[in-house]
This record gives structure tokens, C-alpha cells and sequence, in this order.
């Protein structure tokens, strides 16, 4: 037998087998031949025919071969086959609508591709496909869509790549969610955020959610709780209550945290039980808690003591705040969860001064310093340079006790020059505060921010703006985009504005901007502008009108069909 023949008959071995006429053993039944006998046949496979001395040559060696594979592969036993799953659930909600389920696919198809496909920038003048799947996301969820089934992977592989993703990719995957993430250890992350879109307690009885609580994972536990918290807060706090001193330190921590969602009066008892706890950060989560209830036994501590602090002083027709700020920090000031050891760089005294103030209620502050309301309180001087910590104790009460007042009363007038920075409130402090104010208000306070102080500084305050942004938020941070390139502004330093914008503006502002003179028009740059600033300019509006059409395409696909 030739070296090409040998390879040929080698080639055809794989799961071959053999017959009588080689080797001299007979074959019986499939997996009745020893091994022996098949290692013949791939030996005189292998080193030739002539020299096994097979009878009839290779053309009977691949005859035997064949037959043998027949019978071995006739006679193999059929494995048992699995169980089949159960049936996926069934999901009530009205499909995704035909051209809205197919932009989805193609966001999902752009946020899986690799490298440099969904970012930013990748595609001169149009916009980035993946910053639209939140949107599109929310409105689906805001619909009460349920998705195509075949996109379902794609939706949960999405949620594990981007944890940002997963509370609405799991509202809108809904009930079939947790039943995928059954059959692939991927996608375990559903199983342990519990809900998959769902109240994970609906339906079930105190004994079924109390079994839970006991047998569940860490995170299945937080997400029963957080559930539960809304709908019925006092069963929620009886879970904690309930084998609470045996839960890791850690732990308590978070559950305790949950307890935020429906705070009330009647989670006072067991806050203040909080306060001795063994966990220093549990003792802390417990007392800023029981400071967010104004009637509180702690609240009125507080009260007491910051007033000991903070008195006023009557001269001639002026009333001047004065302060003694504590001496020493007692055993009850931290179990009051004041935090002794202040960080590098603050002073002991005024670190605790700060802690008292920002946990006494707010409403005492006016009938204790003799004026009315908290603008007249936040308008009196104050004596020996307390006056930055007392308003930034001051505002950290405002966020803490949600208090709209006293957080439009700190943050001005937002053409204020102390608006932008200098004041005793700082920026950061401005945005904690403008999220207390209801939507359209705080909109309105950022816009006049925006027309008064440019956009250098507003990033921050931007990003806490209801979406899509209100029409004179809108055009002020777009009046204040095309000021700064007319001003010669570098024109990178203004790229997230201008991403904020494309997510943020409402899509029916895009034809008004295509046609306003000249924005999207490359321009002649000032003398002193860097390189090549004119064309990214034009370059950055023509994607901003871009992504905002397709917004509004999006939005329109996902509309509700007539008389549904």
C-alpha cells in the first residue's frame, strides 16, 4: 500500500470500525468487539496493508472500516433524554410595536459590537446608537410593552455587560427574565436581583415572604425588602426586627438603608434600638435616619443642643447669629451618631458644630433666632467667620428633611454671583439641593443658572434635570453653546455639555435648530481659537440636530397605535 493510499485510508478511521476479514476477530453485536480488534484495523491503516498482510488489499481494509462504523454506531444505546423546562410564562403586556422591536435590535446589535463601535465620536455627525437605549428603554417601560421573545437574550446579555442597564432592562424583560436566567448560569444576576420586573411578594402570603427572607440569597433579601417597603412598610421593618442582632454587620447596613423608602414615624422605636448597635456605620445610618424625622426624640436632642450653640445677639436694631461650638464630643453626642474623630484638615469643634446643626429640624431655626422664615435666617450676619459652616450645615438638613423652603431660600437667585461658586454654599451643595424642588422648578432655577453664568460650571447641575429637558432649559444651554463658539471657547471642553444635550434636549427642538442661521454652518473661528475649532463646532451641532430626529423617529415608533 502506496504513502497516498495509507493517508487516504488514515483519513477515513474516525469512528471507524472493523469486519471478520481483518484481524481474524469476529465483530458480533455493536460494542461486542474488544479494542484489540479496532486497534487492528488502525494500525493496517496507518502502516499499510502489505505489511499486516490484509487480505484483498485497501480496498477490503476500507470496506471493513466502513461496516464497522455502521454496526458501532447502530448499536450505541440512546441516552436518556433530559426533561424538558417548564414552559416559559406568560407575559400580559402588549407587544413591542414591529418598527420599534426592530430598533431596539439594532441598539443591542451596536451596543454588542467590539472595539470602538459605540463610542462616541466613531461616526462623524451622527449620533451614538447606544446613549439612545436608556431612553428607549424608559418610554417602552413607561408603555408597558412586553418585548419580542428572540430579543430577549440580547437584552439580558445587555444587562450583564451594563449594570446601569439592568433595573430597566428587567422591568421591560418582565416575568420571562427570571425564567431564562434559569436555564443559563449567564444571566444569574436576574435570580439575584429578584424581581425581573416584577413585585417579587405579589401573590404571596406572610409565611412564603417570611421563608424567603430566611432561605434567600443577599440579594434577593435586599430586593423582598425593598418591595415590600413599598408596599407595606411595617411588614417590612417586622422582617428586620426579626432575627436582626444575628445579620453580619454589613448587612444591617443595607437593610437598614432601605428603611429611607417610606420612612415614617413608626420606624422611630426601632432606629433608636439602632443606635447602640455594635456596627459604628450602623449607628450612623440609624441616627441620620431618625434626623430626617423632625419629631423625632433624636431631632429634638439635636435641636437642643445646636441651640446651646447658636444664639442670636441683639445690638441696635440688628440681630447677629453668634456660635460656641461644642467643647468636647460625649458618649450621648455619638450615640447620637456624631462622629468624634473629624478628617484631616477640619477642626474638632466646628466638625461637631456642623453634625448637631445638620440633624436639628430646620422649622426651630427661625422662632430661635427672632425673624421669620428661612430666608430671613439664612440674611443675618454671622460673627467670627462661622457663617460658611453654618449654611453648609444648614443645607445638609435642607436635603435631609426634603424641605423646599429652606433649599430655594439657600440656593438664591440663580443669576446671583454667589450662584456660581463663591458663596457659602458650594456648587456641589446647590445640586443636592436643587434635587429636593420639584421637577419644573429645579429646570427652571439651572436655566437661569445657564443664562447668567455660562456652562463652564453647570455640568453637574445639568445631569439632576428631569428628561427630556424643559423647552427654556433647552434653549438656554443651547444659546450658551453657540455664545461660547462665537466667544472662541476650546471647543472640547464643552463636549459633555453637548452630550448631555443630545440625550437631554427634547427631540422636538431638532427642526428648530436645523434651521436656525448659521448653527450647524461651519464658521470662521476667532483669530485666537484653537485649530480646526470652527468645523468641530458645525460638526457637533449637525449630530446634535441628527440624534435629536432620531429621538424623535424613536419616540414615534414606540407611540401606542390609534384606539389601543
Amino acid at each position: 500500500m502506496g504513502r497516498e493510499e495509507r493517508g487516504r485510508a488514515g483519513g477515513r478511521t474516525a469512528g471507524a470500525g472493523g469486519d471478520r476479514a481483518v484481524g481474524g476477530a469476529g465483530t458480533g453485536g455493536a460494542g461486542a468487539a474488544p479494542d484489540g480488534e479496532w486497534e487492528a484495523l488502525v494500525v493496517a491503516a496507518l502502516v499499510g496493508t502489505d505489511r499486516r498482510g490484509v487480505p484483498g488489499g485497501p480496498a477490503a481494509l476500507l470496506d471493513a472500516l466502513a461496516a464497522r462504523v455502521v454496526r458501532r454506531r447502530a448499536g450505541l444505546t440512546p441516552a436518556v433524554a433530559a426533561p424538558l423546562p417548564p414552559p416559559a410564562p406568560v407575559d400580559p403586556r402588549p407587544p413591542t410595536p414591529p418598527s420599534a422591536a426592530h430598533r431596539l435590535s439594532t441598539l443591542l446589535a451596536e451596543l454588542s459590537r467590539p472595539g470602538d463601535a459605540g463610542r462616541r465620536g466613531a461616526a462623524p455627525g451622527l449620533p451614538q446608537l447606544t446613549e439612545l437605549l436608556p431612553e428607549w428603554l424608559a418610554v417602552a417601560n413607561a408603555h408597558g410593552y412586553a418585548p419580542r421573545p428572540e430579543v430577549l437574550p440580547a437584552l439580558l446579555d445587555a444587562a450583564r455587560a451594563r449594570t446601569d442597564l439592568r433595573p430597566a432592562v428587567l422591568r421591560y424583560a418582565g416575568v420571562r427574565a427570571r425564567w431564562l436566567a434559569g436555564l443559563n448560569p449567564d444571566w444569574r444576576f436576574v435570580l439575584r436581583a429578584g424581581a425581573a420586573g416584577t413585585d417579587p411578594v405579589a401573590g404571596e402570603g406572610p409565611e412564603a415572604v417570611r421563608r424567603r427572607w430566611r432561605e434567600g440569597l443577599f440579594a434577593e433579601r435586599a430586593a423582598l425588602l425593598e418591595s415590600l417597603r413599598l408596599r407595606d412598610p411595617d411588614a417590612a421593618r417586622a422582617l428586620l426586627v426579626e432575627g436582626w442582632a444575628q445579620e453580619r454587620a454589613e448587612d444591617r447596613l443595607m437593610f437598614l438603608d432601605a428603611l429611607r423608602t417610606g420612612l415614617g414615624p413608626a420606624d422611630e422605636p426601632f432606629l433608636e434600638a439602632a443606635l447602640t448597635d455594635r456596627s459604628r456605620n450602623v449607628r450612623a445610618t440609624a441616627a441620620e435616619l431618625l434626623a430626617g424625622l423632625p419629631r423625632s426624640a433624636l431631632a429634638g436632642r439635636m435641636a437642643r443642643r445646636a441651640a446651646a450653640c447658636v444664639a442670636p445677639e441683639r445690638g441696635e436694631g440688628v440681630t447677629t447669629i453668634v456660635v460656641e461650638a461644642p467643647h468636647s464630643c460625649d458618649p450621648a453626642l455619638e450615640r447620637d451618631g456624631v462622629l468624634a474623630r473629624p478628617p484631616a484638615g477640619r477642626g474638632e469643634r466646628s466638625w461637631w458644630l456642623g453634625q448637631l446643626v445638620a440633624a436639628a429640624p430646620l422649622d426651630r431655626w427661625p422662632g430661635r433666632l427672632g425673624v421669620a422664615g428661612p430666608a430671613a435666617v439664612l440674611a443675618l450676619a454671622v460673627a467670627d467667620g462661622w457663617r460658611e459652616e453654618l449654611h453648609a450645615a444648614w443645607c445638609r438638613a435642607a436635603v435631609r428633611q426634603r424641605n423646599a423652603d429652606w433649599a430655594r431660600a439657600l440656593l438664591g437667585a440663580p443669576t446671583a454671583p454667589e450662584a456660581g461658586g463663591s458663596g457659602a454654599v458650594s456648587l456641589a451643595d446647590r445640586a443636592r439641593l436643587l434635587a429636593v424642588l420639584p421637577a419644573a422648578e429645579r429646570a427652571d432655577w439651572v436655566a437661569g443658572f445657564v443664562a447668567g453664568h455660562g456652562l463652564s460650571e453647570a455640568f453637574q447641575l445639568l445631569g439632576g434635570c428631569a428628561v427630556p429637558w424643559s423647552r427654556s432649559l433647552g434653549r438656554a444651554v443651547v444659546d450658551a453653546l453657540d455664545i461660547a463658539r462665537d466667544a472662541g471657547g476650546y471647543p472640547w471642553s464643552f463636549s459633555g455639555v453637548m452630550g448631555l444635550a443630545e440625550r437631554c434636549l427634547d427631540p422636538a427642538e431638532g427642526e428648530r435648530l436645523a434651521a436656525t442661521t448659521g448653527l450647524t454652518a461651519a464658521t470662521a473661528a476667532p483669530a485666537d481659537a484653537a485649530p480646526g475649532a470652527g468645523d468641530y463646532w458645525a460638526e457637533s451641532f449637525r449630530r446634535l440636530v441628527a440624534t435629536l430626529r432620531l429621538r424623535a423617529v424613536m419616540l414615534a415608533e414606540l407611540a401606542p397605535a390609534p384606539g389601543t
